[in-house]
């Protein structure tokens, strides 16, 4: 890639994108065959080196991609787009349509809104907005459907994060259906970034799970959060030994442990790819945590068992620290052991989960097998072992390795030492995605991918045609994607807001952020709080539902009814 002391991406609209998932600069070699609140996160633990003055050396080109759009073309229109439709009130290269979106509230209206809620002002289409929450402002979702009747897992997960700085769309945890319709949605306050928005069992409860915290040079510094179907607090997670949570993991086992990562800044000898005897570089750790008691069951260090020469960044430039390995998932595989992506030896490492021992490589300088046709991958993230020879990764294809980034389902024989394509999973946008990025093989046989840098999310069958495909605006993106079921019940009071209908009584807008089982909405109305009576109801319609109603009130209540009409909330009067 390129030989220089600036981050590897060039342009300061890439390093808006892509500072996130790489460190300090240095020279950088593509692998072969490349054709909300939570405690305050406490600061690393040293503190990085000083940058020293070096001589610049000339900068070579990256090899040409075969075909697609380079990153740095897609944010200089990215940008160019934003601040060009910024002053239409628009934000994004594609208007995607206004989800329940309303203007101020006039005199006339009435509300029932969780505390600490703020007026509203007016948003851009890429941003939904809803007269009961006022502060809630998440990104809007476009979902396209491809003649699918799959309607199972129910909803889909995301951490969504703001690559181009913007107050219009809150970065946050977010809950859609198969619709694109909002169900739950939790802001994230910077500087803390959301990432790895999961479902698994927490002591022995539904669970929602993610990282929080914030971003330290190629990693991040924060906590596990686990919450239970109400929406309260179950634990937090955290790294031992000294070391801090980072972004790129939390797996919860069925055995009550979590998988997590995190980076040790260290010094190594770097004699081997031309560097010093001493450098600075970060160590990447898989942890399993115990999560009865926060015991460190097991800590896997990089160093120990990847020599340094495996990374294909290349020699550091000046002082700056070397991201050698780059961890980025762990996870378990069908004998118990565990399987660890290193981004940047581009492999995969199947790991002994009592002794740390390397039993094979897959990908990279050093790799125990042979590959078949169209299976390498290069700079890869989620590395996930589905049975004894079923494995799937998301291959980047970053650094100009490939033409285009792909979903990929391998069979891995480890008797015969080789590595086969099963199937690739692609976009019809060719896009490369140079950072993040997930795939998960559903029960029966469906593939869920998320696009990581790309604001994309897709399914697809298990011959590769595309199901469902789902588009964030430009400039927000997810680390991963999940598609799960959830059954969430909040224990707060549903919101409401009451205004006069132009054509004749009332329209009444309900909402429950977080409640998956409401089927209908029903309106009781009446002159005074202690009268009231049934006035209409309306099926649920999304995460704000418009009821009109043939009353005058001027009193009026929303309750929430079940698929069985069972009530399972009511708001307060207004």
């Amino acid at each position: 890639m390129s030989t220089t002391d600036r981050p590897p991406w060039g342009d300061a609209e890439d390093d808006l994108a892509l500072h996130e998932e790489f460190g300090a600069a240095r020279r950088i070699t593509n692998p072969p065959g490349a054709d909300e609140t939570i405690d305050e996160v406490a600061p690393p633990e040293r503190e990085l080196p000083r940058r020293r003055p070096v001589e610049r050396p000339r900068r070579s080109s990256p090899p040409r991609r075969r075909a697609g759009v380079t990153r740095r073309q897609w944010m200089r229109r990215a940008v160019a787009s934003s601040l060009g439709l910024s002053a239409a009130g628009f934000v994004g290269y594609e208007l995607h349509p206004a989800a329940e979106t309303h203007r101020a509230e006039s005199s006339s209206e009435k509300r029932a809104a969780p505390a600490g809620a703020r007026s509203g002002s007016a948003l851009s289409t890429e941003a939904q907005s809803f007269l009961t929450r006022p502060d809630l402002k998440p990104p809007a979702v476009k979902v396209t459907h491809f003649a699918t009747t799959d309607t199972t897992p129910s909803y889909i997960l995301l951490s969504v994060t703001n690559v181009i700085p913007t107050d219009a769309i809150q970065q946050g945890l977010m809950m859609i259906d198969r619709q694109g319709r909002l169900i739950w949605f939790q802001p994230i306050a910077s500087p803390d970034k959301p990432f790895d928005f999961n479902a698994f069992s927490v002591q022995g409860k539904p669970a929602l799970t993610w990282w929080q915290g914030r971003l330290a040079s190629s990693h991040g510094v924060g906590v596990g959060i686990a919450i239970d179907s109400a929406y309260g607090q179950l634990q937090k997670i955290r790294a031992g030994h000294g070391l801090q949570t980072d972004l790129h993991e939390l797996n919860i086992t069925s055995h009550g442990t979590a998988l997590v990562t995190a980076y040790q800044l260290t010094n190594a000898n770097l004699t081997s790819i031309g560097g010093s005897s001493s450098h600075p570089i970060f160590c990447g750790h898989a942890q399993e945590i115990e999560l009865s008691s926060g015991k460190v069951l097991f800590d896997w260090s990089s160093l120990d068992h990847v020599a340094v020469d495996e990374t294909y960044m290349g020699k550091p430039a000046g002082n700056e620290v070397l991201d050698y390995f780059h961890i980025n998932s762990v996870g378990e595989t069908s004998d118990g052991n565990l399987l660890i992506s290193g981004r940047n030896t581009s492999a995969l490492y199947k790991v002994d989960r009592h002794s740390g021992k390397v039993i094979w490589r897959l990908g990279g300088k050093r790799s125990d097998f042979s590959f078949g046709s169209d299976a390498n991958f290069h700079w890869q993230h989620d590395g996930r072992a589905w049975s004894d020879t079923l494995y799937t990764v998301f291959d980047n294809g970053a650094m100009g390795s490939e033409a285009r980034s792909r979903g990929l389902l391998l069979n891995v024989d480890e008797s015969a030492g080789s590595v086969s394509l099963v199937q690739e999973y692609l976009h019809p946008a060719a896009f490369v995605s140079p950072a993040l990025g997930s795939v998960t093989r559903l029960n029966d046989g469906r593939i869920f991918v998320g696009w990581g840098d790309q604001p994309y999310f897709s399914e697809f069958d298990s011959g590769g045609a595309m199901l469902l495909d789902g588009q964030l605006p430009v400039g927000v993106r997810s680390y991963r994607a999940f598609t799960v079921d959830w059954v969430g019940k909040p224990s707060g009071k549903p919101a409401v807001v009451a205004r006069q209908n132009p054509a004749g009584g009332f329209v009444i807008r309900a909402s429950w952020n977080g409640a998956t089982e409401i089927a209908r909405w029903q309106v009781l109305g009446g002159p005074s709080p202690s009268r009231l009576m049934p006035v209409g109801d309306q099926i649920w319609t999304g995460f704000e539902t418009a009821i009109a109603v043939n009353s005058d009130g001027p009193s009026f209540q929303a309750v929430a009814l079940d698929s069985s009409g069972r009530e399972l909330g009511r708001s307060d009067v207004v």
